[in-house]
C-alpha cells in the first residue's frame, strides 16, 4: 500500500504520519473494488474498519420505518465517512446505510490500524476537520428538511444540475428524501407554469429565474 501514489495524493495527511507508523498500519489495508449499487454497510451492522476512497462515490442514507430514505451525504475520493469514523470512535454499530454510486474503489483499513493512525496528530486533525465540515452540511440538511417546503427544495435541486437533467423522478425523490408521487406532482406543476419541460427520464429547465423565485419563497 505504500506504493499506491493515488492514496497519498488524495490523503496527504498520511504523508505527515511517521513512516514506521504509517507502514505498520497500511500493511494490513486492503484495496476493494465494488460495482454500482453495492451495499457497503447497513444499519445495526458492526463497523469493521475505515475506508479511504480512491474512485467513485458512496451515498450515505438514513432509512425510515415506512421505507423512505433520506440522503445524508456523499463520500468522494479524498473524503471520509464521518458515520464510519464515529462508529469506530464510539465502538457503536452503524445507524445508516452506505451504497456505492457507480464503480467504486477504496482502501479498507481495519479498526486496530485506524486506531494506530489516529494516535498521530496529523491524521487525527484530518479526521476531525472533516467531521466539522460534515456536521455543517448535515445541519444545513436538517434546516432544509425542517424549514423549507418540498417545492422550494426541488427547485433548488433542479437549478444545481444544469439546464437539462437526465434523471428519473424517483432519483430526484431519493435526493430529496421524499416519494416519487410528490415529486411528479410538483414537476407537473412546474411544467404547467412554464418553468420546465418534462420528457422521459429528462427535465429541461425553461425558466431558471422562475425556479429561483420558487426556491427563494
Amino acid at each position: 500500500m505504500e506504493n499506491n501514489p493515488r492514496l497519498f495524493e488524495l490523503y496527504p495527511a498520511l504523508t505527515e504520519v511517521a513512516a514506521e507508523t504509517r507502514a505498520t498500519a497500511l500493511a494490513q489495508a486492503q484495496i476493494l473494488a465494488v460495482p454500482a449499487g453495492t451495499l457497503l454497510f447497513d444499519e445495526r451492522q458492526p463497523c469493521q474498519g475505515f475506508p479511504f476512497m480512491l474512485a467513485g462515490a458512496v451515498r450515505v442514507l438514513k432509512s425510515a420505518p415506512n421505507g423512505r430514505e433520506l440522503p445524508l451525504y456523499r463520500v468522494l475520493p479524498g473524503e471520509t465517512c464521518i458515520i464510519t469514523a464515529s462508529c469506530l470512535l464510539g465502538h457503536a454499530d452503524y445507524n445508516a446505510r452506505g451504497v456505492a454510486e457507480g464503480a467504486t474503489e477504496l482502501v479498507f483499513l481495519p479498526r486496530p490500524q485506524f486506531d494506530l493512525l489516529l494516535a498521530s496528530p496529523p491524521f487525527r486533525d484530518f479526521v476531525f476537520s472533516l467531521f466539522a465540515e460534515r456536521i455543517a452540511e448535515l445541519m444545513q440538511l436538517v434546516e432544509e428538511v425542517a424549514f423549507r417546503k418540498l417545492d422550494q427544495r426541488l427547485a433548488a435541486l433542479l437549478l444545481g444540475k444544469g439546464r437539462t437533467l437526465h434523471i428519473t423522478h424517483q432519483q430526484l425523490a431519493d435526493e430529496l428524501g421524499s416519494v416519487r408521487e410528490m415529486v411528479t406532482r410538483l414537476l407537473k406543476g412546474f411544467a404547467e407554469q412554464g418553468l420546465v419541460a418534462l420528457g422521459r427520464e429528462q427535465v429541461e429547465i425553461l425558466d431558471a429565474a422562475g425556479l429561483r423565485r420558487v426556491a427563494a419563497e
